[in-house]
């Protein structure tokens, strides 16, 4: 056991000689600040545990799950997820499409308001569908509405944002039209790039618009405090359609990347839910707050990046040779504690439209043959007891999670003579880092479904998506692919090209593929409306606190 775990362990210690007192005083240590004190009814609050500070509430400069989850409190789209995860009506009542699936109506709500009580036109869509594919924004995640006919070439400055295919008929009806026929699109929709943006406040005050004094929102709730790395809070939005259905009266999410930290203010009664658990803790959250504990499926992919513009890891060998390396059930089974399950494809299982994924080619040969085949490759590729000796870097975003997996990988590469140095930054830094491409060996990284297709995971390899590119990787024959699927109108012929492209992306190995997420949540019994759901995806909207 490294210094680190023994570290971890003794603050552990500490954390148990308190946790029987917490659990018999307060049953799981859930106390909740709604009910009635002094005759006074008092606010109701639900306390929400975060895995760190949000780097952006600018919808269009957004790229992590913190980032949506608050984003979509705020803000709300032409339609919305429930609390299971299904698309249900938003900003807009109803859609229509016409027969070429290329032209899509939809009609806003009458009611729709923004927080200042201003109304929700079909302008204000327009308006931010042109912000986020305008080139000077910098949207780094424009290319998930490439659907939008013209979308791409004007994101790519070869046409105005006027040929965007989104124009108002009149104030409550909106015709986007698209690029080509996607069966998809309307499950993109209730992503943080699709929601309106008030106009006025942006021209008004520029980026400083996410500000609390500053910010109109549509969602539910709207934005009365940020702290950077302590607390986001919200307040119910007045406004807001179903406001007279939004029980909460206030959303409080806490930065809480150390997990540890984050267990103990559960049991402590200052969260009412947390978005995972340390490892090492599992069996001791099994055990004691079995009632709280959810782990569910989810459509998630934990991976690491190669920098694949450098030396050594723009050889394919290299890079599979650290693949193969692997024991993925270990990592899984006891780093995680079989919350995660070993991932040997890109796209995670449980994609209705997509089947079983594509898997590496080597995943059911013997450990002892895989190992025997990775030293090949490094050999050949100039490295090993004949060649040179290569050094490897992790980079990681701080969680003990995340540390304990690369300690578990640097033991695993260490039977091919490999030296790894294991380096941590807070999560901000971690993806700004990502986001900004200075050079790296390896990099934790990981991605979460944003609409349930398989097209939404394999972007992540295309040469021309820059920004979400981790793996910086460039491939003409995969390229080619992922465009022919993105115009292909045939369900069937869509799926197949799409396997081909998994499986061309798991034999370069850009992506060094690890497990496949299930969601690890703690929720106090005494939070209703809360419901487990493939998309990890819990709006307040439906959350209300037992006394």
């Amino acid at each position: 056991m490294s210094k680190g775990f023994g570290r971890h362990r003794r603050a552990f210690q500490c954390f148990l000689r308190g946790a029987a007192f917490f659990l018999a005083v307060n049953g799981l240590g859930l106390e909740t600040n709604s009910g009635v004190a002094g005759g006074a009814p008092q606010p109701m609050i639900w306390h929400r545990g975060e895995l760190g500070d949000p780097g952006s509430l600018d919808p269009h400069k957004a790229t992590t799950l913190i980032e949506s989850n608050i984003l979509d409190e705020l803000f709300e789209g032409l339609v919305t997820l429930n609390a299971r995860g299904e698309i249900i009506p938003g900003a807009a009542a109803s859609w229509t499409v016409d027969p070429t699936g290329t032209v899509y109506d939809f009609r806003l709500r009458p009611d729709a308001r923004w927080s200042n009580g201003n109304r929700v036109t079909a302008e204000d869509f327009v308006f931010a569908f042109r912000r986020l594919m305008a080139p000077v924004t910098g949207a780094p995640y424009a290319n998930i509405l490439y659907t939008l006919k013209n979308a791409e070439r004007i994101n790519k400055g070869e046409l105005p944002l006027e040929a965007l295919g989104a124009r108002a008929l009149n104030e409550t009806t909106l015709e986007i039209t698209l690029e080509h026929p996607a069966p998809y699109f309307i499950s993109q929709l209730p992503h943080l790039t699709a929601k309106p943006l008030h106009r006025k406040s942006i021209e008004a005050f520029g980026s400083d618009f996410v500000h609390p004094a500053h910010i109109v929102t549509n969602g539910p709730f709207m934005l009365e405090e940020f702290t950077p790395n302590d607390r986001v809070v919200m307040v119910k939005n007045p406004y807001y359609y179903d406001a007279a259905h939004v029980a909460l009266d206030e959303e409080v999410f806490y930065s809480l990347e150390d997990r540890s930290a984050g267990l103990r203010r559960f049991m402590a009664g200052e969260i009412q839910s947390y978005d995972d658990v340390p490892v090492e803790q599992i069996g001791f959250v099994r055990s004691h707050l079995a009632e709280a504990f959810k782990v569910t499926p989810n459509l998630g992919s934990y991976f690491y990046a190669f920098d694949t513009r450098y030396k050594p890891f723009d050889d394919k060998r290299v890079r599979q040779a650290l693949a193969m390396a692997i024991d993925r059930e270990f990592l899984a089974e006891r780093i995680w504690g079989g919350t995660m399950d070993a991932g040997y494809s890109f796209v995670p299982p449980g994609i209705p439209s997509y089947g079983t994924p594509a898997t590496v080619a080597w995943k059911d040969s013997d450990p002892f043959e895989r190992e025997d085949e990775a030293k090949k490759l490094l050999a050949e590729a100039g490295f090993g007891p004949r060649g040179q000796k290569l050094e490897v870097e992790i980079r990681f975003n701080n969680s003990e999670n995340h540390r304990a997996t690369a300690v578990a990988i640097a033991d695993m590469w260490k039977v091919l003579g490999i030296e790894t140095r294991l380096l941590a930054t807070d999560a901000t830094t971690h993806y700004a880092f990502l986001r900004e491409k200075p050079p790296f060996d390896v990099a934790r990284s990981g991605w979460f479904a944003d609409y349930p297709d398989a097209q939404n995971f394999l972007f992540l390899g295309q040469s021309d998506n820059q920004a979400l590119n981790a793996a910086s990787f460039r491939n003409k024959t995969y390229d080619s692919m992922m465009h022919e699927a993105q115009v292909e109108a045939s369900p069937e012929r869509r799926r197949a090209i799409l396997h081909e492209a998994e499986a061309l992306l798991l034999d370069e190995q850009p992506y060094l593929v690890l497990l496949t997420y299930r969601s690890r949540n703690l929720v106090s019994p005494k939070l209703k409306g809360w419901e487990a759901n493939v998309l990890d995806n819990h709006p307040g909207r439906y959350i209300s606190i037992a006394p």
